[in-house]
Parts: C-alpha cells; sequence; structure tokens
C-alpha cells in the first residue's frame, strides 16, 4: 500500500488540482469570460451612438492601458500569493484581511452577477433565433438548459472545460479578425481617419462628464473578466510564470481585438457618418440601438458575405455560453477559497475526483439558479431586467475591486520588497488607481444608461445619475457589501486569520 499516497490525499482534497492549465489554457478561460463578440455587437454601437463617435476605438485603447498598467501590480503580486480567490487574498495581504473580506464578497456577487446577465441574454438570444427557425419556447428554457450544462462541465477537470472554451474562442475571434481585415483592406467609403478614432481631442470630445464619459463607461463594462488570470494560479503548470504572462497575454489580445474591431466598424461606415449610420443599421420599428447587434452583422454582410453574418450569429451564442462557463468557474473557485479559509462553511471547500471545487461549483450553481427561478416567476424580462441590473452590479463591483487591489499591491511592496523595479510596485499602480476611479465614477454616474435603471422622465444619454430607487439600490450594493464584509471579519476574526495565505509559496 502506498502510504505516501493516503498521507496526501486529505490535502489534494482541499486543494484544486495543480499542473492542468497553461498559459494559454489561461487566457481561453479570461478571454472567454470577456466574450469580445457579445462586446462589439452590444456595447460599442452604443458608445459610438451616445459617446464619442468615431472615437469610440481610442475608448477602448485608453481603457485597455489603463488595465495594462494595473496588469504591472497585479502580475507582481501573483508571483507572491498563488489563491484562488485571487483579489481578497491579494487585498487581504497588502491592506489587511478585514478589507480583503469584503473585498471577497464583492468579487463573489460581481462573478455571480455576470453569469446570471450572460444567462438571461442567452436565453433571450436563443429564443428568438430559435423562434425565427419555428421552435417558439421561452426564454427560461434555454437559460436552463444553460445552467444545467455550464453546471456539469464546471464539474469535469478544469482542462477539459479550457478545451471547451478554446475552440468556442478561437471561432470567435478568427469571425472578428476576418471582418476587421476585410473592411480595412477595402478601405471603406472614405479610408482610414485615425485622428478621428485615436486623436485625445477626438477620444475626449464632449467631456468625462458627457459624451466621452458614456463611451468609457462602455468601454470599461467590457473588459470585465480580464483579471480572472490570478484564479487559475493554483491548478497552473507555474503559477509564478504563467499568472503574469496570461494576465499581460489576456489583456493584450482583448485590447488590440477591440480597438482594431471598433477602428474596421467606424473605416466600414466612415468617420464622418459613423454615429447615422449606425443608427440606421440598428433601427428596429423606428427605434434606434433597438438592435446594435445589426451594425457588426450588416458590415460583415457587406464586406464578407451574409455567411459570415450567419456564422456570426451562431457565435453569439456560442460567446455567451462560454462567458457563463467562465465565469462559474471564477465564481466557484471563490466559494471554495472562502470555505478553506474558514469564512463560508469549511464543507463547501473540498474537491471532487477530477481536482475541481465541486461543491464551491454546486453552490454558485444553486444561487444562480434561484436568481432566474424567482425572475421566471415575477415574470421579468431576460435582457431589459436581468441582463442589464446584474450586469451593471458586476462592472461597478469589479472596477471597484481592482481600485483597491492596486492600493494594497502599493502597501504589500512597501512592506515587501525584493528587487521589484519602482515602475512595478508604485508607478503603475497609482497611475491605473488614478484611471479606475474615474472609470468607477462613470460607470456609476451612467449607471441608468447601463442598467435600464433611471428616474422617470429622465434621458440618461443628457443626464447624469438621475437614478430610479431601483437603480441606486443597485449602484451601491458593492459598496454595502464590502463595508459588510469588513464588519463580519471584524466579528469573525478568529475563524478567518489564514482566508488570505498563499497556497504554494
Amino acid at each position: 500500500m502506498d502510504h505516501t499516497q493516503i498521507r496526501d490525499e486529505p490535502e489534494a482534497r482541499s486543494s484544486l488540482r495543480s499542473g492542468r492549465l497553461g498559459v494559454i489554457g489561461i487566457v481561453f478561460f479570461v478571454v472567454a469570460a470577456a466574450a469580445p463578440l457579445v462586446g462589439m455587437t452590444g456595447a460599442v454601437p452604443i458608445a459610438i451612438v451616445l459617446g464619442n463617435g468615431a472615437a469610440a476605438p481610442g475608448a477602448y485603447l485608453a481603457v485597455g492601458l489603463t488595465l495594462l498598467l494595473f496588469s504591472v501590480g497585479y502580475a507582481a503580486m501573483s508571483q507572491r500569493v498563488t489563491n484562488a480567490g485571487a483579489f481578497f487574498a491579494y487585498i487581504g495581504r497588502g491592506l489587511g484581511r478585514h478589507l480583503g473580506l469584503g473585498a471577497a464578497f464583492v468579487s463573489l456577487i460581481a462573478y455571480i452577477g455576470i453569469q446570471l446577465a450572460i444567462f438571461g441574454f442567452f436565453g433571450g438570444l436563443m429564443a428568438g433565433q430559435m423562434a425565427a427557425l419555428g421552435l417558439d419556447l421561452p426564454w427560461w428554457v434555454w437559460t436552463l438548459a444553460a445552467w444545467l450544462l455550464v453546471t456539469a462541465l464546471s464539474l469535469a477537470s478544469v482542462d477539459i472545460g479550457a478545451k471547451v472554451l478554446g475552440v468556442l474562442m478561437l471561432l470567435e475571434l478568427a469571425s472578428l479578425v476576418v471582418t476587421a481585415i476585410a473592411i480595412l483592406i477595402d478601405g471603406g467609403p472614405e479610408g482610414y481617419n485615425f485622428a478621428a478614432s485615436f486623436s485625445p481631442s477626438a477620444i475626449l470630445v464632449g467631456g468625462l462628464a458627457g459624451s466621452a464619459g458614456i463611451a468609457f463607461a462602455f468601454a470599461f463594462a467590457s473588459f470585465i473578466g480580464f483579471e480572472a488570470t490570478a484564479i487559475y494560479g493554483e491548478e497552473s503548470k507555474n503559477p509564478k510564470r504563467a499568472v503574469p504572462r496570461a494576465t499581460y497575454l489576456a489583456v493584450g489580445i482583448i485590447t488590440a481585438l477591440f480597438a482594431l474591431t471598433a477602428f474596421a466598424l467606424v473605416t466600414g461606415m466612415g468617420s464622418s457618418t459613423v454615429v447615422e449610420k449606425t443608427v440606421e443599421f440598428s433601427t428596429v420599428d423606428g427605434v434606434p440601438l433597438a438592435d446594435p447587434a445589426g451594425v457588426l452583422f450588416t458590415l460583415a454582410t457587406q464586406y464578407v458575405g451574409s455567411w459570415m453574418a450567419t456564422v456570426m450569429g451562431i457565435l453569439v451564442i456560442s460567446s455567451l455560453f462560454a462567458g457563463a462557463l467562465a465565469f462559474q468557474n471564477a465564481a466557484g473557485r471563490y466559494v471554495f477559497a472562502l470555505a478553506r479559509g474558514g469564512v463560508l462553511p469549511r464543507s463547501l471547500g473540498g474537491t471532487n475526483d477530477q481536482g475541481a471545487p465541486q461543491r464551491g461549483s454546486l453552490t454558485t450553481s444553486v444561487i444562480s439558479g434561484i436568481v432566474i427561478i424567482t425572475f421566471i416567476l415575477a415574470g421579468l424580462d431576460p435582457v431589459l431586467n436581468m441582463f442589464y441590473w446584474f450586469s451593471g452590479v458586476a462592472v461597478v463591483a469589479i472596477v471597484l475591486i481592482e481600485a483597491l487591489v492596486c492600493v494594497a499591491v502599493i502597501a504589500f511592496f512597501r512592506r515587501n520588497r525584493e528587487g521589484e523595479s519602482v515602475f512595478t510596485t508604485t508607478i503603475a499602480p497609482v497611475v491605473a488607481m488614478i484611471g479606475l476611479l474615474i472609470g468607477e465614477y462613470l460607470l456609476m454616474s451612467r449607471f441608468g444608461l447601463l442598467a435600464g435603471t433611471t428616474a422617470e422622465g429622465v434621458d440618461p444619454s443628457v443626464t447624469s445619475w438621475g437614478l430610479s430607487p431601483l437603480g441606486w439600490v443597485l449602484v451601491l450594493l458593492p459598496f454595502a457589501v464590502l463595508l459588510a464584509g469588513w464588519a463580519l471579519s471584524h466579528v469573525r476574526a478568529p475563524e478567518n486569520e489564514e482566508f488570505v495565505r498563499d497556497e504554494l509559496s
């Protein structure tokens, strides 16, 4: 009998199985979470029309560069701390376990929230597409089917999920890149106009309190999910190298893809007429932006062929499914890490024979399932309510936590510096924090536009704030959860001393 195996088994059951993911596998999860095709069909047209017009690509590039600076300190922190609850472990190490616990719960509602948003969008979109083919079923049938499949895949070995996401992601990226290249080779009706899309004066037109702020808000919302690289550190082959590389690669891919494809859309419609054309291509029954996906699909048909628009229509569905699986994995690992650290019941911290956080994933599924059923019974809309409400809350929560991570990185390396440069430990985190705080303000001030929760009679494209009572509850929820977690940590301090520990160092 192998006594070593027996001795190691309890530890293995309380740890995620290492060595399953390389850099590319982690990138698959992260880029899938960002769902570039969904962002291009849903957010970019709105950023063009209500935001800074032809300069929307520049807004996406600016946000991407801000998050790249954030990644500098984030990646450096990942070389010191490897934990499935990356955000709260980093904040706990830098700013103390009390704030770390508050951040943990904020991160958890963010990941479950964005997953619920995706489930709602998936169900609504599938119901519409299948009804057009003669199979008319309610949205919740498709949502629950996706919920079941996502739950099943989340219980499999993490590398199986990476392979599924890898195939879907590569197809998604290929469709966007092929379409963008086809448009750029043609040059569109006016040729290239880099100044209209990337000059600072064009990007900031209308000011941060006006149209430029709207574009930045939607750009920040489109990047949610990139930060999940460190969550998979425990399951990577070499976390101290894989996580930093995956972080830079993921942010670079997402930034380049959004900036390139958005610039191609502007070029395809002509920079001087891009707003008018976007309105024209997205109008349904006289309502502008009723079908924002129509912009990309129309241009794909025009410059590539109708077959590309058909393929993209299918890939939007697969992109949503991939995103739901990616966020299921992220949320399940957060539950696992909190349980292992004694914050949640320790019984939720075990893993199955495949090394997946089974109870954490099932807990995540139960929570999302209860919310889905509540929306079904209440007769709420899967897109106008579930998608917009939860995606708005999630992006406010994530940007809040990212700003706290920047502060935590600075504080941690002031006490534990071991040869890292000043740029890595101070300059990049400070600049990123400023950018993220500006982004948080823009997201909150334009929350009514993002979440569809404006007060009666308020035009969210013109008026900042102006939220309904529900809007105020949703936009302040991440801050309330942060304070509640901070207070809970003071009450339960002896039980969670170790929840920010480094699992591998």
